[in-house]
């Protein structure tokens, strides 16, 4: 009997093989007219960047192609870029670009193969903005991959949005990146081709399961908790040049250890402003924490506790680190840059605390997984208190589970909003299921709502999850769309909400008769970000223009407390301690600055800023 069934799991094995194989297989002669594959594009600040990424160059062929843009009826040449190998991508870049037309383009290689799309017009005279958002784009059967995209495809295409957001774990192949890239390219290019869009690799993309990049050093194996990539240098740059060479230029483009780049930057689109993170690359390995916690790792460290009577808080050691300082300061200098912006977000890879406590099978729960961003505590509370300066909610993805929580530092509620979205193709279920109810939930919410301790002691509040149903669970490893799905993000800068709506696959959202999953929609407020509510009060303000840039800062270090463009002409900072501020209003070279403003429990008084 043993030997049956040794014989049925080798011919399965292979049979999924060559499925794969199958979904991945280019054509035996792909023509010269069929070398471009896909192309995604940003417009930032009036700098078009365009990358097309290609098929196999063959032979002879040119490793050399054009961009062109139609203007009264003709292409006409805007740029040339040479076909980088490995990875056959062109990057593209077009200074002064008029981003108040939109323009049709095609990328042409050799006269023979053309790609076309379209450049959208800036949409900053809207007064809403919309972003589709996805993660976890798995091609595997038994992942649910091989199940058609195009419920998702149409269904953006009907949202229409301004931007496009794939957050990571585009490829969940560890070591042929190229093919699988492609594979995603002929799913999603209908709608990237046509849409600004953010790309970000995360751990699977670049050959990890998990990924603690320790500032580039290399690892030591392909697990990598000790910190770094396994994969040649070479490998990642190939990937992170395929996925992120069309985002706006680096805020300091040094690169790490290995000479691997980096990609962090920030983007203007729409009277939006977008920090974009790598929350992976300068994360340190776990190796300084096993150091300092013998009694907890006495044969060395793993990815995930599983035991509650673990304290997780000894696990925040010093010498520790999630972004780097190299990204704080990013993110300091990005808090009070308001030019052209109206409202703020902050994307990521994965999610700053943990919300989710079970995965893979419904058997033991999970207490502290090391993948997660709530560790380490201090790394995370850092960023954090930056982020929450502008009042930016953020949008992650990696953990396959939908969920929309509010983070807490010091107090619960008071830092930002997170979305989670939910995976593409769900085959490593998670799911968030505490075993006391929330406090402070709102009455009838789930017992999963409300104010909690997630596994390192972070405080969370959890409005949404999206968790999977008994019977999905129950599927194991089956093919399944379970609990999948993709997020929108809807601001209105009119009035500064947010709205967050999650939903399933193989849905048809044009029906005003389509649910999303439970809990959702969510609408907040953009001060909903960082909302003091036992602080301290600063004077109103009443400004003489409307819609200002408000600074305030500690009046002797100087360092930023919250910058925001406030909607109106009137405005009553708070902060969190009492004692003396600076406030600066205006932008530009039309500002007007304040001293020694005392922040009082009740503060009735009234400030006139004429500018």
């Amino acid at each position: 009997m043993k030997k049956y069934l040794i014989i049925i799991s080798f011919l399965i094995s292979n049979f999924i093989i060559a499925q794969n194989d199958e979904l991945l297989r280019l054509p035996a002669n792909i023509q010269p007219e069929d070398r471009i594959c896909f192309a995604m594009y940003t417009v930032h600040e009036n700098t078009l960047k365009l990358t097309a990424q290609f098929n196999p160059i063959r032979n002879f062929e040119a490793f050399e192609a054009s961009l062109e843009i139609e203007e009264n009826g003709k292409w006409v040449k805007k740029a040339e870029a040479t076909i980088i190998y490995p990875g056959y991508t062109a990057p593209f870049r077009v200074e002064n670009w008029d981003d108040t037309k939109e323009f049709k383009y095609r990328v042409n290689h050799e006269n023979k193969a053309f790609y076309e799309g379209i450049i959208k017009k800036n949409p900053i005279d809207k007064n809403t903005f919309v972003i589709a958002a996805l993660t976890c784009n798995s091609i595997y059967p038994n992942h649910g991959g091989d199940i058609s995209k195009e419920d998702l495809v149409s269904n953006i295409k009907y949202l229409n949005p301004d931007l496009i957001f794939f957050s990571g774990d585009q490829v969940y192949d560890h070591s042929e990146h190229y093919l699988y890239w492609l594979k995603f390219g002929r799913d999603f290019g209908e709608i990237l081709r046509n849409t600004p869009s953010v790309i970000l690799p995360d751990d699977h993309d670049i050959g990890h399961g998990n990924l603690w990049g320790q500032g580039g050093k290399k690892a030591d194996s392909r697990r990598g908790i000790s910190g770094g990539y396994y994969m040649s240098p070479e490998y990642v740059k190939e990937v992170e040049r395929a996925q992120t060479s069309h985002l706006p230029d680096p805020f300091d483009p040094t690169p790490v250890e290995q000479g691997i780049g980096v990609y962090y930057t920030d983007l203007k689109w729409g009277g939006m402003s977008f920090a974009i993170l790598e929350d992976r690359k300068f994360k340190s390995g776990l190796d300084e924490m096993v150091k300092h916690n013998p009694d907890i790792f006495p044969n060395g460290g793993y990815e995930a506790i599983f035991d509650p009577k673990v304290d997780t808080r000894k696990l925040d050691v010093p010498g520790t680190t999630l972004l780097g300082e190299r990204q704080l300061k990013f993110l300091e200098t990005w808090t009070t840059d308001w030019e052209n912006t109206e409202m703020k977000t902050v994307l990521s890879q994965t999610t700053f605390a943990m919300v989710d406590n079970y995965t893979g099978k419904y058997d033991r729960e999970l207490f502290a997984d090391f993948d997660s961003n709530g560790w380490p505590q201090s790394g995370r509370n850092k960023a954090l208190t930056v982020i929450r300066k502008s009042f930016s909610p953020m949008i992650s993805g990696d953990t396959h589970l939908g969920t929309l929580f509010q983070h807490g530092i010091d107090d619960w509620n008071d830092a930002g909003y997170c979305f989670a979205t939910p995976a593409i193709a769900n085959f490593w279920l998670r799911w968030w299921e505490p075993n006391v109810p929330g406090k402070n939930k709102l009455k009838n919410a789930p017992s999963y709502t409300g104010e909690f301790l997630d596994g390192f002691k972070n405080k969370i509040t959890v409005k949404a999850a999206a968790n999977p149903t008994l019977p999905e669970i129950k599927e194991g490893g089956y093919l399944s769309t379970r609990a999948a799905g993709f997020g929108v993000v809807t601001y209105n800068k009119k009035v500064r909400t947010i709205t967050f709506d999650c939903w399933a696959r193989n849905v048809d959202i044009s029906k005003p008769n389509t649910k999303q999953y439970p809990g959702w929609p969510v609408t907040i407020s953009q001060k909903d970000n960082f909302k003091i509510e036992k602080g301290y009060e600063l004077p109103l303000l009443n400004i003489s223009k409307n819609n200002q840039v408000v600074t305030v800062k500690n009046q002797f270090t100087k360092e930023v407390i919250s910058s925001i463009r406030i909607n109106g002409n009137t405005y009553q900072p708070k902060v969190l301690y009492p004692g003396n501020y600076y406030i600066e209003i205006g932008e530009g070279l039309n500002k007007k600055r304040l001293q020694e403003i005392e922040a009082k429990a009740k503060n009735k008084s009234t400030i006139q800023i004429n500018l």
